[in-house]
């Protein structure tokens, strides 16, 4: 008999903490760190803005695939494994990186990194909500904060120990390699606690299949966040290079970062459990839209830690809503299909944005134009998820 997970004590808060270790790996290493290193690697094999882009494109169409094949992979082999094997390999993908300097290479192994993390980010977030059955909406919110959260914690690491190795020789190379330790860390960090949850008990046999157009207006706002979002956190690093930040300001900038991405899950979880349909989701996504837009308008370092603190305390709490709204939308054997439908218009976004901004910012000779192109997607999915109804998990949901 399938065993219940509490989900109404404090321990449910630290199981939520510890699985936040795979969005960690997945995204605060994986994916996010790259702007660390990408003014390095760019200067030492001598790509353009597009080159750049098109890696973590690559690390996008990673994720897409591993999003379409989560649900039905977490169905055959079990969520609790397959959120670990795709930590494991991610942290395998990271080591590899530092091992070429092949563009087709580098490619290659970005989308590998982008399956990986894509199957333990979208069944970790699986398994955080099984936990949450049962608890208050507010409490669900905020345990889903905390472990979307965890990718703020990996932009902390990074942001303090990737700029502390750039100055030595092959520093982009080093930097890779102590995200794939940090990564392994991880990986056995969690084995414990996962074992805390049980699988997602999959739809019953014969059980109507649900209506993907209930979370319909969430996945075209979702898309364009996967737009918006990714070209910030890909390219703000070589502006505040261009701009003269030094490794030091680098550092303190990403850690900024990272410490408003991990407490933004206390700042709006018990905002979005309050918050019916998408509204929750555009509140956000407007507050990330001004954060991105602020270094296009004044250059002066106040205004940009201001933007890096609007856009680290939102960027994460997206997914947060995101997730919110399908608990709310669907019934609970549909949880994980729903995220992993949200997912893949994410995961095509967030592969269209890094080469569309490059280019955008080539065409322009200015990194700031492609902001700007950023700032207006992430508007348009405001007004998409204000279009998201209410509507509540319920027995006449299920039969919809």
């Amino acid at each position: 008999m399938r065993t219940p997970t509490r989900a109404d004590g404090d321990g449910s808060l630290w199981i939520a903490l510890g699985m936040s270790a795979g969005p960690l790996v997945a995204l605060g290493l994986a994916r996010f760190a790259y702007a660390l290193l990408l003014p390095a690697m760019r200067d030492d094999l001598g790509w353009s803005y597009s080159a750049a882009g098109t890696l973590n494109t690559a690390n996008a169409a990673g994720y897409l695939i591993g999003a379409l094949i989560a649900a039905p992979l977490a169905a055959r082999v079990g969520a609790r494994r397959c959120f670990v094997a795709g930590m494991a390999v991610t942290a395998v993908m990271l080591l590899a990186t530092a091992a070429t300097d092949s563009l087709l290479l580098l490619g290659v192994i970005r989308v590998l990194a982008g399956v990986s993390g894509a199957l333990s980010f979208v069944l970790g977030g699986g398994l955080v909500a099984e936990a949450s059955h049962g608890a208050s909406k507010g409490r669900a919110a905020v345990m889903l904060g905390l472990y979307f959260g965890g990718a703020g914690l990996g932009i902390v690491l990074a942001g303090l120990l990737v700029p502390a190795v750039l100055s030595g020789v092959d520093s982009w190379r080093l930097g890779w390699v102590t995200l794939a330790v940090i990564a392994a860390v991880a990986t056995v960090v969690v084995l414990p606690v996962v074992r805390r949850i049980s699988d997602p008990k999959p739809p019953v046999a014969g059980s109507p299949r649900w209506d993907r157009r209930a979370i319909a207006a969430v996945v075209a706002a979702y898309t364009c966040f996967g737009l918006g979002y990714i070209a910030y956190l890909t390219f703000v690093i070589a502006l505040l290079t261009e701009r003269g930040f030094g490794t030091v300001e680098v550092a303190a900038f990403w850690a900024v970062v990272g410490v408003a991405a991990f407490a933004s899950g206390f700042v709006w979880g018990p905002v979005l459990g309050h918050q019916p349909g998408g509204r929750g989701m555009a509140l956000i996504m407007a507050v990330l839209a001004v954060g991105t837009a602020l270094p296009v308008w004044w250059e002066n370092p106040a205004t940009t830690y201001l933007s890096g603190l609007l856009v680290g305390g939102t960027f994460i709490s997206v997914v947060t809503a995101m997730t919110v709204a399908v608990r709310q939308s669907l019934p609970q054997p549909h949880w994980t299909a729903g995220m992993a439908y949200a997912t893949v218009g994410f995961g095509l976004g967030q592969t269209v944005g890094p080469v569309l901004t490059g280019w955008v910012s080539d065409h322009f000779e200015s990194l700031t134009s492609g902001f700007v192109v950023s700032a207006v997607l992430l508007v348009v999915g405001v007004a998409f998820a204000l279009a998201q109804p209410d509507r509540r998990s319920s027995p006449s949901d299920a039969a919809a």
